[in-house]
């Protein structure tokens, strides 16, 4: 690879959650929702997506917008945010996108020659007659597509949600799976209920996100639980199922990795989607983080994963790392905004779309948060950390660090200190002072003495004021 790669892998100024990513010519495209910096809802802006050549995954190109919302008859005044897509290539060679308008009950599908668009829109998922896919109660929840090509030709769609506490009148909610035609969106037959074996009793219950994959002939159902900040799989023979539930494989905030329990969350968590892809032959999980002190402004991560030889595959954690197959050089200069963990002296919180009132009050006054300076925009990266009060930890996943180094740190604020571990309660390994100042200032170089192969650090600041982190320097 030119570069090293790190999470988020995009630009720091680009914010694409829900990430479906796929192979397409030897180039990794993902497809996701495109959220907007300082939103105060989810998807504002239109669709984009990303691509970067297998053989190097740190070379992301932008390929621009690739669907409008207001291309859909349906959403021509443009005010139904498009949420989660999909996309897949059909046995005609064209790319079909798949979208769910918010509010509309509908999937729409749009088409296009190459693989980045621009797609134009072909027409809603319907039956033969033209009745709608979500115009019958029994339709369940139209949300969330994820369309599956099996080996044979059939074209599967998944989609469906499973809101809590809201009165649905009589409407099914939970996932449904349903055989399209050749055109890629007439529906052979009703569709059906997706069944997940075992979820409900481990506490994994389906609530939206639905993906499919097939690894060594297995069918790998991916959807996101009742828990939100976790993405699952279930192992099923065919694609309709039914499945076993197989466990989770990743979490915003690490929970359940090694036994994890919620209130001891390594970050700020929130809804999650995304899926698997093989790249070099390697497994990848794409998911998301929250940024902003909100879920509106979501930004793709990526981890690689392990299939174990009975199909199994075990959660992996979040790190700095990601896509780098391996740790970060342990000489360099980084971004504070690619910490994987991030709390404050409390502890970490969960985001619930907007927080509002005292709980609002509470994250602003007191927790940490990954943000950047001015308004949305596709050019100019500052994200940071900002407002960390005393006690507040930024945690680095991995470096190969070399025998010994140097550090330093840029911040602004108050001055205080930064303490350097290896472990969020282990022995100071650097003390670094800080000035005080509203510009961005470099601290002095400190030695640091933390030799290995996988090492972890961990920035606590110490102080009666508040900073703002940018980067740090190894040399």
């Amino acid at each position: 690879m030119k570069k090293q790669c790190f999470n988020p892998y995009l630009p720091s100024y680009e914010y694409i959650p829900d990430g479906e990513p796929y192979v397409f010519d030897g180039r990794v495209y993902v497809y996701g929702s495109h959220d907007r910096f300082g939103a105060m809802s989810f998807c504002e802006n239109d669709y984009v997506t990303w691509s970067a050549p297998e053989e190097d995954l740190s070379d992301w190109r932008y390929e621009g917008i690739i669907f409008h919302r207001t291309d859909d008859p349906m959403n021509e005044d443009g005010k139904a945010p498009l949420f989660a897509p999909d996309v897949q290539k059909g046995t005609d060679g064209k790319y079909y996108l798949y979208y769910a308008p918010a509010g509309l009950n509908v999937i729409g599908v749009a088409c296009s020659e190459k693989p980045a668009g621009l797609y134009s829109f072909c027409g809603h998922v319907k039956y033969s007659d033209n009745t709608l896919l979500g115009q019958k109660k029994e339709h369940g929840i139209v949300f969330d597509p994820g369309v599956f090509l099996d080996d044979d030709g059939q074209v599967y769609l998944y989609y469906g949600f499973t809101p809590l506490g809201v009165d649905l009148k009589g409407v099914q909610t939970g996932p449904f799976v349903v055989k399209l035609e050749g055109d890629m969106y007439t529906m052979k037959e009703d569709p059906v209920p997706v069944e997940i074996c075992g979820c409900a009793d481990r506490g994994h219950s389906f609530f939206e996100a639905s993906s499919m994959r097939k690894i060594n002939g297995k069918y790998y159902f991916i959807y996101s639980s009742l828990n939100s900040h976790e993405l699952c799989y279930a192992i099923g023979k065919n694609s309709m199922g039914p499945f076993e539930y197989g466990g989770a494989l990743h979490s915003n905030g690490d929970i359940g990795y090694q036994g994890r329990k919620e209130e001891n969350r390594t970050c700020y968590t929130g809804n999650n989607h995304g899926s698997l892809v093989c790249i070099k032959g390697r497994w990848y999980i794409f998911g998301h983080r929250m940024t902003n002190y909100t879920a509106f402004s979501r930004q793709g991560v990526a981890e690689a994963v392990r299939i174990l030889p009975d199909g199994s595959i075990p959660q992996i954690e979040m790190t700095s790392c990601g896509l780098n197959n391996g740790p970060l050089d342990g000489k360099g200069e980084y971004e504070a905004r690619i910490a994987c963990n991030l709390w404050s002296k409390a502890g970490a919180r969960h985001y619930v779309g907007g927080s509002t009132g005292a709980e609002a009050e509470e994250l602003r006054r007191d927790h940490p948060v990954f943000t950047q300076d001015g308004e949305d925009r596709e050019e100019c990266p500052n994200q940071h950390i900002a407002n960390m009060h005393d006690g507040a930890t930024a945690g680095f996943k991995y470096f190969s660090m070399p025998e010994k180094v140097t550090i330093c740190i840029v911040t602004r604020g108050a001055d205080g200190k930064m303490e350097v571990r290896t472990e969020p309660d282990g022995d100071v390994q650097a003390q670094i002072l800080l000035k005080s100042g509203m510009q961005w200032q470099e601290s002095e170089k400190v030695p640091l003495k933390i030799p290995g192969e996988k090492q972890t650090l961990y920035f606590t600041y110490c102080g009666e004021g508040v900073i703002d982190f940018m980067k740090f320097k190894l040399e």
